[in-house]
């Protein structure tokens, strides 16, 4: 690495320029020729206070106009608490279905007036992954339930938030709870393959880490479905690469099975396709259906069966955040979401 040293002349021509005064709703309200109240009314999206259309776009066009933007921590110590809800970074892979259902809560909640901060703790599990996101002092806390614990919960409370949150097959004490439960997941395709014939099937559990708390859950909702019937269950550890795939694909023959569940459509894509350079016939040789029915799948060929999970809707996951943060005494609530439903192609 090579390094160069610049020597800057000590005269006025190099003397940093003064720094801009930094706007200020005063200044907006002399521009927009309203008071400040009205100013703060209108930037923070109050809606108990009636306001004229045309007051409100002249004081956005001000603050436009001047690059005027309200103070989050003014804001939060006039009304007593902050208005960021915190998402810790997800840890493991998340597909297209999960990223569409965290854009859709981010949208509703940013209508309700919340700021949503993704918050990354590498390294950092439990009890002191939560003293990190209590130091931001967030209003609300959304967490999977996996990376909390009722101590965690505890110190985010005594730090200032009004709702935790957590998502996840179990409820953590203290919290509210979106119960999702992965294995009906399973149990549906388990279903699914039994009814088409199949009675030697292989479930794909990823071998990335983090993963196993949604892909055991669906593994033993496939091992429920099929429980006192004559059909077998084999678990297929598999990364999620071309090369694990074609190993297990030149392995197909000698395993007996006649069928997979291969987690989600993304394993289950990476798999058929190894399957087919294998010349294993998709489905006269091996039915496959994967989960999430994400668009891609339905453009294969053959089609991909797959199981449709339905999660909650962002606006309501943000009702809850925002009834919860309104009443911080409220007794916790426990919701059952993931709704699981089998769409049949022809894949099996």
């Amino acid at each position: 690495m090579r390094y160069v040293m610049v020597q800057i002349p000590n005269t006025p021509s190099s003397a940093s320029p003064a720094p801009r005064s930094v706007p200020t709703s005063a200044d907006v309200a002399r521009l927009a020729g309203v008071s400040r109240a009205t100013v703060s009314y209108v930037l923070n999206n109050t809606s108990a206070v009636r306001i004229s259309e045309a007051t409100r776009r002249r004081v956005r066009e001000a603050a436009e106009e001047l690059g005027y933007v309200p103070h989050a921590a003014a804001r939060s110590l006039r009304a007593g608490h902050s208005r960021m809800v915190l998402m810790p970074a997800p840890t493991v892979p998340v597909g297209p279905l999960y990223s569409q259902f965290i854009n859709d809560l981010q949208w509703a909640l940013g209508r309700l007036d919340y700021t949503v901060v993704q918050f990354g703790t590498v390294g950092l599990r439990g009890d002191e992954a939560a003293r990190a996101w209590a130091e931001l002092r967030p209003v609300a806390v959304l967490a999977p339930g996996a990376e909390l614990g009722p101590q965690g919960v505890a110190v985010l409370k005594r730090a200032g938030a009004r709702a935790v949150v957590t998502l996840g097959p179990d409820g953590v004490e203290g919290a509210h709870a979106l119960l999702m439960d992965h294995d009906s997941v399973g149990h549906c395709a388990g279903t699914h393959l039994y009814a088409r014939g199949r009675r030697r099937i292989g479930v794909v559990v990823p071998e990335e880490p983090g993963l196993e708390v949604f892909s055991r859950p669906r593994l033993d909702g496939v091992r429920q479905a099929l429980r006192d019937t004559d059909a077998t269950v084999t678990e297929l550890p598999l990364a999620h690469e071309e090369r694990a795939a074609a190993e297990l694909a030149a392995r197909w023959r000698q395993s007996g099975l006649d069928a997979v569940f291969a987690y989600n459509d993304e394993y289950a894509m990476l798999l058929m396709r190894a399957l087919q350079d294998e010349g294993v016939r998709v489905p006269e040789d091996a039915a496959v259906i994967g989960a999430d029915d994400l668009m891609l799948g339905r453009l294969l060929r053959p089609r991909l069966s797959t199981v449709r999970i339905d999660l909650p809707s962002g606006r309501d996951l943000a009702e809850l955040v925002d009834r919860a943060v309104r009443d911080p005494g409220a007794e916790p609530e426990t919701h059952k979401v993931l709704g699981a439903s089998v769409v049949h192609r022809d894949s099996t």
